[in-house]
């Protein structure tokens, strides 16, 4: 699949002049240094400027794109763009090419470049609310309106937008960013270079009621929820803490819009959940796998290494490492028990079926 990112402007810089007065200029790249920075090897023009990057199909002679399967290569002349960003082993003599084992990782880099994310001012603003016995580490920006409780420790480079609230004992690593009206609950663990988007939850009570006489009572949850490096959270994500121990998202792990984490749940190393995945408590995702829009996990199941569970799956019974599942259809309990009995013997069924249906035609030719 192509990444084609939206139409870029350029890059804007403003500097002050020797009246103090504000200035602009746009940013500009030799492409001999992009390929450099993209450990890629340059094809054309190395003087060539770019000032931009843009989509395949409206890139102009300035700016920069990328191709990265044939369906863009063979395509390339139809391109204006200055420089395009390809698989090492392309050929064109018409294009200044910059050639990579992953053009679109190159380009991200390049994005990055030439639209480098805004770095606010270090401080903490005088309508932020901050606890007793705080720990800041250096170049920390908290914004207007934040709560912080008590005993809470940030690391370096941290950064907290509007309507953040951070309860007590909560720990953050280094170049952590909170987006707005985030909520990180008591005692939760955030690790380094974590990304939390807007509105999402973390720290939550799980679900976990105990019925007695048509009546249900709340189970305590007395865990925690920790969050370990290079994590990135979507926005409106619920995570929930653990009734004992720790629910725990592993380093590099990224997730999607609108998904729910309920307690006690493990989630492994470099795995995707994509939006509205909602995953039940105690459940165990290993490393590498994906979990499709939708889909759902039910409780105190294990989904393994590598696997993969297709959208909008109903995962009633746990997946081994590398298998790829997909399916969910609502039906009355005991037919849908029926069905999920019958469904993996379908294949042997029509082979039996094939084999009747052949006999039955012998049979007919003799009689006739």
């Amino acid at each position: 699949m192509q990444f084609l990112p939206r139409k870029l402007g350029k890059k804007i810089k403003q500097i002050k002049n020797n009246n103090n007065d504000w200035v602009q200029f746009e940013m500009e790249l030799l492409l001999v240094k992009i390929a450099e920075i993209v450990e890629g090897e340059l094809s054309g023009n190395s003087s060539k400027k770019i000032c931009g990057a843009a989509s395949f199909e409206e890139a102009n002679d300035d700016e920069i794109t990328f191709a990265g399967n044939s369906k863009f290569l063979k395509r390339i002349d139809e391109t204006d763009a200055g420089a395009v960003i390809v698989p090492r082993n392309f050929q064109s003599v018409t294009k200044n090419l910059v050639k990579t084992d992953n053009p679109q990782v190159a380009f991200i880099k390049v994005l990055n470049l030439l639209h480098p994310a805004s770095k606010p001012e270090p401080g903490i603003n005088s309508s932020a609310y901050i606890g007793k016995k705080f720990i800041c580490g250096e170049d920390v920006s908290i914004a207007p309106f934040v709560v912080i409780g008590d005993n809470v420790t940030l690391g370096n480079r941290v950064f907290v937008h509007p309507n953040v609230v951070i309860g007590d004992n909560v720990s953050m690593g280094d170049d952590v960013q909170i987006y707005p009206n985030v909520t990180i609950l008591e005692r939760c663990i955030i690790g380094n270079r974590v990304t939390i988007h807007a509105g999402s939850v973390i720290g939550s009570d799980g679900f976990g009621f105990s019925p007695e006489g048509g009546k249900y009572y709340k189970i305590p949850h007395v865990g925690i929820v920790q969050i370990d490096d290079d994590v990135e959270i979507g926005a409106g994500n619920t995570i929930d803490r653990a009734t004992f121990g720790k629910t725990r998202i592993c380093r590099g792990v990224k997730t999607d819009n609108l998904v729910q984490i309920a307690h006690n749940v493990t989630v492994g190393e470099n795995t995707i959940l994509v939006a509205q995945v909602g995953i039940s408590g105690s459940v165990t995702i290993g490393k590498n796998a994906i979990l499709a829009g939708q889909a759902g996990i039910a409780g105190h199941l294990n989904v393994g290494d590598n696997a993969i569970v297709g959208p909008k799956a109903g995962v009633a019974k746990s997946v081994p490492k590398d298998q790829v599942v997909s399916g969910s259809a609502a039906m009355p309990h005991k037919l849908w028990l029926r069905v999920q009995n019958i469904l993996p013997k379908l294949p042997e069924f029509i082979k039996k079926v094939s084999k009747i249906e052949k006999r039955l035609n012998k049979i007919e030719e003799t009689l006739e």
